[in-house]
């Protein structure tokens, strides 16, 4: 009888990482997480958290001229800028604008904003959250 349920259990968890005969779960009409295949897709992307947020953004120069703060996504489903904190100390002061994410250039590890300097960046508009 163990072998049986123990079998049964095996043969379930095999088709659960295969896909095949998998009932995803619904909430609503959609169905709730992804496929094997998007699964590896986007653990080839960049984590936020890791590799975005809280990092500084260097000039032409390589001189650092701020950091991002936060990303934005828009109502499409990509994301469009970045909000770069520019100036201050702990947050305090701080200048945050909008800069959008196709502006920057990646350079190894560094993010570069070409022809920008902490005196244009900080005559931009600041950037406000919605309440």
């Amino acid at each position: 009888m163990k072998s049986n349920l123990l079998a049964a259990v095996l043969a379930t968890s095999i088709i659960s990482l295969t896909g095949a005969a998998y009932a995803a779960p619904v909430a609503g009409s959609e169905t709730v997480g992804i496929t094997v295949q998007e699964a590896s897709i986007a653990a080839a992307g960049w984590s936020a958290q890791k590799q975005i947020l809280h990092k500084p953004v260097y000039n032409d120069d390589k001189k650092k001229i701020g950091v991002i703060e936060d990303i934005i996504v828009s109502p499409g489903n990509s994301v469009s800028y970045a909000v770069v904190g520019v100036g201050g100390f702990l947050g305090i002061d701080r200048h945050d604008v909008l800069i959008p994410f196709n502006h920057f250039k990646a350079e190894g590890h560094r993010y570069l904003l070409p022809g920008a300097n902490k005196a244009m960046l900080k005559s931009l508009p600041a950037f406000k959250y919605t309440k």
